[in-house]
């Protein structure tokens, strides 16, 4: 069975410091509405069985909550877990180890930060974390694959909230 694993980048944040208390602004606000207009519209995802998971800074926390709030007519409860080792100073190497340990075969949304957003795509569909895509904020990869190793995954998809109508 080909597991499905989407990854996002979060909205588009305020500068500040420290780093992890940064918030999403007004126009990431946006953008992730949209992106999660576009997945609540998608029947070729199972919205009721998705897992959400999100780096603890709070940028990609409000991002997920965005998420979630998007995606409530899949499910009137959408819990967000918080997975530590997924900020932006992260090894995508250590998230793929975390992601092989995972027996649950739903699909899996990780909210997250760059670089490790994009070096986590280059390590899964090329084998290399040194090269990846370039994330927009609020963009999102879905990626597919038999197991979720390096060099495993097909990137399926790849929108950014710019290039959904709107």
């Amino acid at each position: 069975m080909t597991e499905r694993l989407l990854i996002m980048r979060h909205g588009q944040a305020a500068p500040g410091h420290p780093d992890a208390a940064r918030e999403l602004t007004p126009q990431g606000r946006q953008e992730v509405r949209r992106i999660a207009a576009w997945l609540s519209g998608r029947d070729d995802l199972d919205l009721a069985q998705l897992r959400l998971l999100a780096s603890p800074f709070v940028r990609a926390r409000q991002t997920a909550d965005l998420v979630a709030e998007g995606l409530a007519i899949a499910r009137p409860r959408r819990d967000v877990e918080t997975l530590e080792n997924i900020t932006p100073d992260d090894s995508p190497g250590a998230v793929v180890d975390w992601l092989l340990e995972q027996d649950d075969e739903r699909p899996v949304l990780i909210v997250s930060h760059m670089p490790l957003v994009g070096g986590l795509i280059g390590l899964l569909v090329d084998g290399r974390a040194d090269g990846g895509l370039a994330f927009p904020t609020g963009a999102i990869a879905e990626l597919t694959a038999d197991t979720p190793a390096a060099g495993c995954a097909r990137l399926a998809r790849f929108i950014a909230p710019a290039d959904i109508a709107g």
